[in-house]
């Protein structure tokens, strides 16, 4: 099925990011399909800017592609153990709008890391942020992209078989979802 719209959140903002350029490889491996990326650049969750200003037009659009998406895919960098704020923020801004996109819907989850470990600990929070939401968590297989500074080419393609070879499988489970809830 080519129709397929697969949603992308990175958890970093920088321009280089290695988890943007893995989010990018996940788009390219889920082929074909509309792929989209998600701006976290929201302001910080604040109860009294909803009730004053209501909810953020850039947040009403996150929402909106994530439910429009037939799967997710999100990838995180691990800040101090755990998912970074922006992440957190993003999240906490789409549970404030009315409706739930997350729910049945398949996520995968992956992360690029500078450290030893590719994320594992970023991952496992990150499973436990989404859990309120009920979306189809994927259990497998892990991307864990370690040392991921040395991970990607100029053209931000991933040359680690290991990894390369995870995130194409982990796509193809994916994709093999979002064909299932169709």
């Amino acid at each position: 099925m080519s129709d397929l719209t697969l949603a992308g959140i990175s958890g970093a903002l920088r321009a280089g990011s290695t988890n943007t350029k893995l989010l990018h490889e996940a788009g390219r491996l889920f082929a074909p399909a509309r792929f989209e990326v998600g701006d976290l650049r929201l302001p910080l969750y604040d109860g009294d800017l909803e009730t004053a200003q209501g909810i953020p037009a850039e947040v009403t659009a996150l929402f909106e592609m994530i439910d429009r998406a037939d799967a997710v895919v999100i990838s995180s960098p691990e800040y101090n153990k755990a998912p970074p704020g922006v992440l957190k923020n993003a999240l906490d801004w789409v549970s404030r709008v009315k409706g739930n996109p997350w729910a049945g819907k398949p996520v995968a989850i992956m992360s690029a890391t500078a450290g030893r470990a590719g994320g594992e600990r970023t991952q496992f929070a990150l499973r436990l942020m989404l859990m309120a939401f009920r979306p189809r968590l994927l259990q497998g297989p892990e991307v864990l992209v370690a040392a991921s500074g040395d991970q990607f080419d100029d053209d931000g393609r991933l040359v680690n078989e290991v990894n390369l070879k995870a995130l194409t499988e982990l796509m193809a489970v994916l994709r093999a979802e979002a064909e299932r809830g169709r």
